[in-house]
């Protein structure tokens, strides 16, 4: 051990820094140290026999790396074990018609099945790495006739003709003593946990975008009823005002003012209308079904979003579907430096053979051509012109990135989280002005009409109210909307949804490894 910690004098004079040789890397990646060529040899024998004997896989372990989280998100009060997101999507969204289009695009939605084919194979992939676990066994024939030709290859044999045959059962199977295959399927499985987690986030995304899109047609379904109110007050207003004008009782002034009202309320139906059928067609692509109406029931008005808790922010890593994507996908990395690390070591197999071989074919049945063997092999790099190296270096810089990522994601999850409470609170604030300036306006065209009934004001002044109150019932009817997108991204952001299918799916797999 003296030599793995002072190195020799004639290594310490050297300024420039060497690279690594390949058994230095694989001892340091088993925990060893630096590594010199001085007695190298012995501590690489010794190394080899530490790892047979202890049966472990080179490469490092994964642990889950900490991630830096506040005690309780922000706006969102005193921390309680409670979330929101606990809750499944048919308890969160009570409208049947809602649940019923959530149900046909969990069934038909296009981006929702790729992702089930990417699980496939990745499950499939999985199944191939599993596979290296056991022997390989496979079959060969060969029947020849020729001159100077013995199974198929260019023998002497006194320039005789002759025919041969044989036919062999062969099995293969590598003796994993320092890991490599385990780390494979250590990876391969983090990626088909991995593609499960994007399957669970195509669907909370869906879940998302549906009821969305849902809200949004019910808005705009306000909307087109305000506006065409509206145009119906302002038709009757202009036509008071003709009636006036013609009599001699009103100005132009008042009539082209009434005009220009009901044109501008008029004008913003077709606007409506194109929304409605745009917000349509995008939730049609949404189920999986041909462009078309949506049917719809409910009153947007009687949907208030209640107060909901946020819950932990450390749960938020167990739940959100892109964090799990993304630690699965870090922990695949780290294996892939322990495949790396194990190409440095030599691969040992053990063959068998099984057959009958006979130079002739009248002696193919009989007893002496039966052919059998067992063997063990070995083989390992002694000079690779540093793609070994690379390789390892190429996979740490893989796994720093991957736990980057990993740390971003997490970070990224705990402002979206923040962002949907802020905003909702928000929208509740903004929601109440809204709805205090629509009852405000109200009443001054309630009370300019009766002015003008006892003819103490002049129509308009009842104009004028009405034009205020148009655009103020819109504004509240879409902050009532921006409130429950707010819920909906809320839900999103804490990765509420189907936690007893993706707990059944890992079940699943667990039980066939």
């Amino acid at each position: 051990m003296s030599k793995l910690q002072n190195p020799s004098s004639k290594l310490q004079r050297k300024a420039k820094p060497q690279i690594p040789t390949k058994p230095a890397l694989a001892l340091r990646a088993l925990g060893l140290g630096a590594w010199s060529f001085s007695g190298g040899w012995s501590l690489v024998l010794g190394a080899f026999a530490m790892v047979f004997l202890a049966g472990c896989a080179v490469g490092p372990n994964y642990k889950r790396p900490g991630v830096v989280s506040p005690a309780v998100f922000r706006d969102d009060g005193a921390p309680t074990n409670s979330s929101f997101a606990d809750l499944d999507w048919w308890q969160v969204y009570e409208d049947t018609t809602l649940q019923a289009l959530v149900r046909e695009a969990l069934t038909n939605n296009y981006d929702l099945r790729i992702a089930v084919t990417r699980v496939e194979q990745a499950r499939a992939f999985a199944m191939q790495a599993r596979s290296q676990f056991l022997p390989n066994v496979n079959y060969n024939g060969v029947v020849s006739r020729g001159r100077n030709d013995v199974f198929g290859s260019a023998l002497p044999n006194n320039a005789s003709t002759l025919s041969s045959a044989v036919a062999t059962l062969n099995a293969f199977w590598e003796v994993d003593l320092w890991g490599r295959i385990r780390r494979l399927n250590e990876g391969a499985r983090a990626k088909f946990l991995a593609s499960e987690e994007a399957r669970r986030g195509v669907r909370l995304s869906l879940l998302s975008e549906v009821a969305a899109d849902y809200f949004r047609l019910l808005e705009l379904d306000q909307e087109l009823e305000i506006a065409s109110r509206t145009t119906n007050s302002f038709a009757e207003s202009l036509r008071i005002f003709s009636q006036r004008l013609e009599g001699g009782a009103a100005s132009a002034l008042e009539t082209s003012r009434a005009e220009a009202a009901l044109a501008d309320a008029t004008a913003a139906i077709p606007v409506i209308l194109d929304q409605i059928s745009s917000t349509e067609n995008q939730l049609c692509l949404l189920l999986g079904r041909i462009p078309g109406p949506i049917q719809r029931s409910g009153s947007f008005e009687a949907m208030m979003p209640p107060r909901v808790p946020a819950g932990l922010p450390s749960s938020l890593l167990e739940r959100r579907p892109d964090v799990r994507e993304a630690e699965q996908l870090l922990r695949s990395a780290n294996a892939q430096i322990g495949e790396s690390v194990a190409e440095f070591f030599p691969r040992i197999g053990l063959t068998a053979l099984l057959g009958k071989v006979s130079p002739e074919l009248s002696a193919f049945t009989l007893g002496n051509a039966n052919a059998r063997g067992i063997a063990a092999s070995g083989s390992g790099p002694l000079f690779e012109g540093g793609r070994l190296v690379g390789q390892y270096r190429q996979a740490r810089a893989a796994r720093d990135e991957a736990l980057l990522a990993y740390k971003q994601t997490a970070l990224s999850a705990l402002r979206d989280v923040s962002d949907a409470l802020i905003t909702r609170e928000r929208l509740g604030e903004s929601r109440e002005q809204r709805a205090r300036q629509v009852t405000a306006l109200e009443t001054a065209v309630k009370l300019s009409s009766e002015r003008y009934a006892a003819g103490k004001a002049s129509y308009y002044e009842v104009l004028e109210a009405q034009q205020q109150l148009f655009p103020a019932e819109l504004n509240l009817a879409r902050t009532q909307r921006d409130r429950l997108l707010a819920t909906v991204e809320l839900y999103k952001a804490l990765g509420g949804g189907w936690h007893d299918e993706s707990n059944s799916t890992s079940a699943s797999f667990e039980s066939h490894n």
